[in-house]
């Protein structure tokens, strides 16, 4: 039984040489809602910072390739941690964290610039705004990101790319600096992409329930403590009302992103619970790593984890979103189904 990928977004990536050291953007503006959350004085300041993005801001292209993009940058000591693997043209949503030459993640205005290669011309700036992940107190897991965590925002940037391999350039201003990091992805062809998209079917699948279980919740939910999201199977609503199906596992999830996605949609059930259904899906058999996927993960054909699927009423899936995503996006993909 294949075995789910983890997304990490503290493994650090090679810089481009000569680079001085290193869903989707929520807006069109590429700005962000204002932080969430009693984050520190200081941190709340660099999210704010980071939520608000002006493209003027940075290096206009100006058919310059992606390396002469980065050597006119003047700063030093970033690199990129990817959180999505999945990336269909023509509109791909890159999802990644920032972290400075001490591992620490770097909050600031950030886009990403992207080629063919390195001596490619660079198309960009793309905005890639902060999207915070630190819920209200009551919201909390154990496995909450919190003020006290650094760990409170992810970016991404929605580019613009046909299929093939590409070199991206994550630029951040941080205070008067422009430093930046580079990746490789890959853009695939929408029909090579086997997750459900945005305008399929959703799979009329069983998901866990809490009388599945039994009522013992702790077998179909490793937040601590368990939420109320299991009060329904998919099965039993697709096609017949709005739902917001989040896969995770918020105590196995090495990425540190599971348990602050499961937390930022019990909260926002709370705005919207009463227009859809909210389904929190565990990952493993017996919530073992060992004996694989639970069906509903296979259903959807989920190379790793977590995923938000937000469904119409008509049971049509309205928005995905993989790996890392915070307030705003989540949000976004809710009111796209509604």
């Amino acid at each position: 039984m294949p075995a789910v990928r983890r997304l990490f977004l503290v493994l650090p990536l090679l810089l481009l040489a000569g680079c001085g050291g290193g869903d989707d953007t929520t807006t069109g503006s590429g700005e962000s809602p204002a932080p969430r959350g009693p984050a520190s004085a200081e941190l709340r300041q660099e999210l704010a910072r980071a939520t608000k993005v002006d493209p003027a801001d940075f290096p206009a292209t100006e058919g310059r390739t992606l390396r002469q993009v980065a050597d006119g940058l003047n700063g030093t000591g970033t690199s990129v941690g990817l959180a999505t693997s999945i990336l269909p043209a023509p509109s791909p949503r890159l999802g990644f964290g920032v972290l400075d030459g001490e591992n620490a993640f770097v909050y600031a205005p950030t886009v990403v610039y992207l080629a063919r290669s390195e001596n490619g011309k660079a198309a960009g700036p793309f905005p890639a705004p902060a999207d915070l992940l630190v819920t209200d107190p009551p919201f909390r897991s154990r496995q909450a990101a919190s003020e006290k965590d650094p760990f409170a925002a992810v970016y991404a940037a929605t580019l613009e790319a046909r299929p093939g391999t590409y070199k991206v350039l994550v630029v951040s201003k941080v205070k008067a600096d422009l430093v930046g990091a580079t990746a490789e992805i890959t853009v695939v062809d929408p029909k090579d992409d086997p997750v459900p998209a945005p305008g399929e079917k959703a799979p009329a699948v069983e998901t866990d329930t809490a009388a599945s279980a039994g009522g013992d919740l702790s077998k179909i939910d490793t937040r601590l403590p368990p939420s109320d999201m299991h009060e329904v199977s998919l099965k039993d609503v697709v096609g017949k009302e709005p739902v917001a199906l989040l896969f995770a596992t918020p105590q196995l999830c090495q990425s540190r992103v599971c348990g602050p996605v499961a937390d930022i949609a019990l909260q926002l059930k709370k705005s919207y619970g009463d227009r859809m259904t909210f389904i929190h899906q565990e990952v493993y058999v017996d919530n073992e790593l060992n004996k694989g996927l639970r069906p509903p993960l296979q259903a959807f054909n989920l190379p790793t984890e977590p995923w938000l699927f937000t469904i119409r009423k008509d049971g049509t899936i309205a928005a995905r979103l993989e790996g890392s995503f915070g307030f705003a996006a989540f949000e976004q993909a809710i009111k796209a189904a509604l």
